[in-house]
C-alpha cells in the first residue's frame, strides 16, 4: 500500500490561530455550564446598529443575493473613497478600492500582491497573530522588530532602519495595535514612514481601529502623509470592529492603481466577491452617517469605561503592571514578575479560575497577556478578581 503525498509546506507551516483557539475553548466551557470570564475574544459585544441589518435584510428581500463585481459593489466602493476624502483629505478613486471578505483577507491578500519568495516582511512585535503566517504564506519571511512596555510597545526609525536588508519589501504597520492598544502619533508616524521611503518599501498599514480610540488620540492615515508615502501604502480598514460586523466578514484595502488591480485579479481567482446583500449593510454603515455615529459613540463610551476601570484594578494587582492603551479595545499587561510562562500562565488561570487571556508569546511577546475589554464590566469586575486571587496565590 503506497504512503499518501505528505501536505503541502504551506499547511505544514502554518500556524492556527491561537486568538480563535482560546476563544472556542472558552466557549466550549460555558457551553457546558461553567462560569468563564473571557478577555480573550477579539470583536464588540455589541450587536450591529439596527439600520446596517435592516439594510441588508432589505437587500436581500431585493434580491440581492447573486455575485457582486469582484472589488465591490460600485455604490459602497465610491463611499469609502468619499469617507477617506472626508475623514482624511486623502483622495483616491473607486476603482483603488477593494471589498473583501474580511480585514483579515484584505492582509493576506495586499501581501499577496507584492511580495514573492525570498523577500522579507518587518514585523513589529507585540504583533497580531495573523501577520507571520500571512507572510508565510506569500512565500516570504517574517522578520521581527522587537519592542516592550519601556518602549510604549513602539518601534523607532533607527531600528528599522538597521533591520532593513536588500531582501526586505514591506513593513507591516498598526496604529491602534492589537494587541496592546498603543497609538502612534503622526510625527511617529511620520519618521518611520520616511525611513521606509527611504528604502523604498511597501507599507501594509493596518488601520483596522481607527475609530476605536480614546484620550484625544486621533488616527493617522499613513498614505495621507506625501504623495511618496501614497505611492507605497496599501491600507487596510473594515468594518467588523467599528460597527460591530465581525461576523459579515467585510475588510476593506485602498492602494495604488496597479496594486488595487493585482488584488481585485487575485480575489477573482481565491473568493470571486465579499457577500453581495452584506455589502449593502456596509453602504448603509457609511450612508446614515447620523445612525453610525450615534451607535459609535455608545459603544465607545462602554469601552473608554471599560478601559480605565481594568486598567486601575490590573495595576492594584502586586506583580502585574500595565500600560493604559490609547486605542483598540485591549490591555497588555506584563506578568513577567511571576516567573511562570505566559502560555502556562494563562492554562493555569483558565483551568483553576476559569479566567481566559490570551498569552503575549502568541503575539510574539513572551511575559504578558492580551485581555479584551470589548465584554461586560461584570465580565471585567469578576475577572479581574479571580485574576488578582489568582496572582496571590502565584505570589505564595
Amino acid at each position: 500500500m503506497s504512503t499518501p503525498h505528505p501536505l503541502s509546506v504551506w499547511a505544514r507551516n502554518v500556524s492556527p490561530s491561537p486568538t480563535l483557539a482560546i476563544d472556542a475553548k472558552a466557549k466550549a466551557l460555558m457551553a457546558a455550564g461553567e462560569d468563564v470570564c473571557s478577555f480573550a475574544a477579539g470583536e464588540p459585544d455589541f450587536d450591529t446598529p439596527g439600520h446596517i441589518k435592516d439594510a441588508a435584510i432589505a437587500a436581500l428581500k431585493a434580491g440581492k443575493t447573486k455575485y457582486a463585481p469582484t472589488p465591490g459593489i460600485e455604490p459602497l466602493r465610491a463611499a469609502i473613497a468619499a469617507r477617506y476624502a472626508a475623514e482624511y483629505g486623502y483622495t483616491v478613486a473607486s476603482s483603488q478600492v477593494v471589498v473583501s471578505p474580511g480585514g483579515k483577507y484584505s492582509c493576506y491578500i495586499g501581501l499577496l500582491a507584492v511580495c514573492n519568495p525570498g523577500d522579507e516582511v518587518l514585523i513589529p512585535t507585540p504583533y497580531w497573530v495573523s501577520y507571520p503566517e500571512m507572510v508565510k504564506l506569500t512565500g516570504a519571511t517574517p522578520r521581527f522588530l522587537e519592542t516592550s512596555d519601556k518602549t510604549g510597545f513602539k518601534i523607532q526609525p533607527a531600528q528599522l532602519e538597521a533591520a532593513i536588508t536588500p531582501k526586505t519589501k514591506v513593513l507591516c504597520f498598526n496604529s491602534p495595535s492589537n494587541p496592546t492598544g498603543a497609538v502612534y502619533s503622526r510625527a511617529e508616524i511620520e519618521a518611520i514612514v520616511a525611513v521606509a521611503v527611504k528604502h523604498n518599501l511597501y507599507i501594509l498599514s493596518d488601520e483596522m481601529y481607527e475609530h476605536l480610540m480614546y484620550d484625544g488620540a486621533t488616527a493617522t492615515c499613513v498614505a495621507t502623509l506625501s504623495p511618496e508615502a501614497a505611492e507605497r501604502t496599501i491600507t487596510v480598514a473594515g468594518f467588523s470592529k467599528t460597527y460591530s460586523m465581525t461576523g459579515w466578514r467585510l475588510g476593506t484595502l485602498v492602494a495604488p492603481a496597479p496594486i488595487a488591480k493585482a488584488v481585485a485579479e487575485l480575489q477573482s481567482q481565491m473568493s470571486s466577491n465579499a457577500t453581495t446583500f452584506a455589502q449593502y449593510g456596509a453602504l448603509a454603515a457609511l450612508q446614515e452617517k447620523e445612525k453610525t455615529t450615534a451607535a459609535l459613540k455608545e459603544m465607545l463610551m462602554a469601552f473608554d469605561r471599560r478601559r480605565k476601570h481594568l486598567h486601575a484594578e490590573l495595576n492594584k494587582i502586586p506583580g502585574i503592571t500595565c500600560l493604559l492603551a490609547q486605542g483598540a479595545f485591549y490591555l497588555f499587561p506584563n506578568i513577567s514578575s511571576f516567573g511562570l510562562k505566559d502560555t502556562d500562565f494563562c492554562a493555569k488561570l483558565l483551568e483553576q479560575e476559569r479566567v481566559a487571556a490570551v498569552p503575549g508569546s502568541s503575539f510574539g511577546a513572551e511575559g504578558y497577556l492580551r485581555l479584551s475589554y470589548a465584554t461586560s464590566d461584570e465580565i471585567i469586575t469578576k475577572g479581574v478578581t479571580r485574576l488578582a486571587r489568582f496572582c496571590a496565590g502565584l505570589k505564595k
